[in-house]
């Protein structure tokens, strides 16, 4: 059994730095070679007066939908401190189980998710969240984002409402780095994992040749969607997961020609 599946491979990470660690070790423990290019960072609000106001229709909203472990992390201490704990009025769902495992620490535990991918459609398509009609419920998210999980449950009766309470930038200004060690067949995958960041990638690149000659890995074919319009290298993985992202490199990278030189 190979040991170090990725050894000889280089993959640009370009996850937010505090969300790439585990990643970036899982690469280098199978040979690989990580290298961090965040093309989202996670900041604060500059202002949390409007958020703290939605705070007070907790008590009569029925669900609780998180869409990300940052949106937790920046949500669930304020909703604490301003109830003094968790309205038991509130059911809580979220779009995948590293959200869920993240309220757990603020002890929420009984928390709807889906099981098979990790995104909107999917926990859209749960009984929960057909049975709707009426009912009130409030999405925490950052600034920003898709509208489809409002929109559908819009659709179904709900009543919805976001609570945004952090925001996404992009700490890059230039690919220079990643075009480098492509010139220098250092850099052979790049592995992307939120639509946001792709258009950034795609944005800063434009037409550099190092775009045209590596692969974009990504763990939804959501994200596969726009970096297929333009033509370039991707691979997608068949499950969520980092493990199932690092399988997908370790045993398809080699099919795309000119992905590892």
């Amino acid at each position: 059994m190979n040991t170090q599946p990725l050894a000889g491979i280089t993959i640009a990470v370009t996850r937010p730095v505090d969300q790439a660690q585990s990643l970036c070790e899982a690469i280098t423990h199978l040979g690989g070679k990580a290298v961090l290019f965040p093309l989202l960072a996670i900041t604060p609000l500059e202002n949390y007066s409007a958020f703290e106001q939605l705070l007070s229709q907790l008590e009569a909203t029925d669900w609780a939908i998180f869409i990300s472990s940052n949106a937790v992390n920046y949500a669930m201490p304020r909703i604490i401190k301003h109830f003094g704990n968790i309205p038991e009025n509130l059911k809580f769902a979220a779009i995948g189980y590293q959200t869920a495992k993240e309220l757990g620490h603020y002890g929420v535990h009984n928390v709807l998710i889906p099981h098979t991918r990790f995104d909107s459609e999917t926990l859209l398509a749960l009984p929960e969240m057909h049975d709707v009609t009426n009912l009130k419920v409030a999405i925490f998210r950052g600034e920003g984002g898709r509208e489809v999980l409002a929109d559908t449950l819009k659709s179904r009766g709900a009543n919805v409402y976001f609570a945004e309470c952090y925001r996404r930038i992009n700490p890059q200004t230039n690919t220079d780095l990643l075009n480098d060690l492509w010139k220098k067949g250092q850099l052979h995958a790049v592995i992307v994992t939120s639509s946001e960041a792709m258009r950034y990638l795609i944005d800063l690149a434009g037409t550099s040749e190092w775009l045209r000659h590596i692969t974009l890995c990504v763990n939804h074919a959501r994200i596969a969607e726009w970096p297929l319009q333009f033509g370039l290298k991707v691979l997608v993985a068949n499950a969520p997961g980092d493990e199932a992202m690092l399988e997908a490199i370790a045993t398809k990278l080699f099919l795309h020609p000119d992905s590892h030189k």
